[in-house]
């Protein structure tokens, strides 16, 4: 992936250089009680990569309630006035700087202004208005701040534990994100957050795929349109991006570590759905075509 000269974003708050990777106390625990390794182990494999909030799937998991933002105000952590110097840092920072120049202009195109969110790098632990975010539940956005949140050791675990290496799979991971991004500010976040509760455990996971499944086709939209200005793209970047998705596919997963299928807990989609509306976003950059929501068939 070429990205080196690409314009680096400048809402990067670097939390990395603080003590305890920028916890300032407060958050709270996921779900309201403790959650045992076993439940940890599973849901990150369900949601190391691309999960809305892995927050979610421990709570689901460990007979949690609601995991909506929560009230609870945690002290603010410093926020590094420099953009990040190590190389890292800056392939983060021009990665979401492409996803600005993107969704800005789409945004522009549909007669809308496009609000850029932050991106938090840490180390461990820090305070979101989510709740505590942990390095151990992988990227995650949080619509209660507006904020993409990550802790670059994930992507060792990305190439050695997940089998998904390569710079444009981690740009893949952000991308998503950053979809969920551009999903709170249509509204669709809102939209399925008034579900919580109404429906039934297997309708809300039906609908968590379509969700899933959208920010991957906001982050292919992402790849079309920054490759077409920057030409980014080198040979065998789309494999790895389509290699990741297979990775973490819930199908993929579930055999993995319980060596069967269960479709009706499915949060995220299958490996072969991952991929095709990745695609679907890269082959036309076109946002009608990403709502998962009508498709009859994902």
């Amino acid at each position: 992936m070429k990205w080196e000269n690409n314009r680096q974003s400048d809402q990067v708050e670097d939390r990395r250089s603080q003590p305890g990777g920028g916890m300032f106390g407060g958050g709270r625990r996921v779900g309201g009680k403790g959650v045992g390794l076993g439940t940890i182990v599973i849901a990150l494999l369900a949601g190391w990569i691309f999960g809305i909030n892995p927050m979610t799937i421990l709570g689901f998991l460990g007979g949690g309630g609601d995991l909506m933002p929560t009230q609870e105000q945690t002290a603010p952590a410093p926020v590094s006035a420099e953009r990040p110097t190590d190389q890292m840092g800056q392939f983060v920072a021009s990665v979401l700087g492409g996803t600005e120049d993107v969704w800005t202009t789409v945004f522009q195109q549909g007669g809308a202004q496009y609000t850029k969110p932050r991106l938090v790098l840490f180390r461990g632990a820090t305070p979101t208005a989510c709740g505590t975010g942990q390095s151990a539940m992988g990227p995650f956005y949080c619509p209660g701040d507006q904020k993409v949140y990550i802790d670059l050791s994930f992507y060792e675990t990305l190439r050695s534990q997940l089998g998904a290496p390569g710079d444009f799979a981690q740009a893949y991971v952000i991308a998503h994100e950053v979809g969920h991004h551009v999903q709170n500010l249509l509204g669709v976040t809102d939209k399925m957050e008034q579900t919580r509760g109404r429906v039934s455990e297997r309708e809300y996971n039906a609908l968590s795929v379509r969700l899933e499944l959208q920010a991957d086709c906001f982050a292919g939209i992402w790849a079309h349109h920054n490759h077409k200005t920057n030409a980014i793209l080198e040979p065998g970047d789309v494999d790895e991006a389509l290699n990741a998705a297979a990775a973490i596919g819930d199908d993929a997963l579930q055999r993995k570590s319980q060596g069967m299928v269960v479709p009706d807990s499915f949060t995220h989609g299958t490996s072969e759905q991952r991929q095709r509306w990745f695609h679907t976003g890269l082959e036309g950059g076109n946002v009608q075509a990403c709502d998962t929501f009508k498709a009859r068939t994902l």
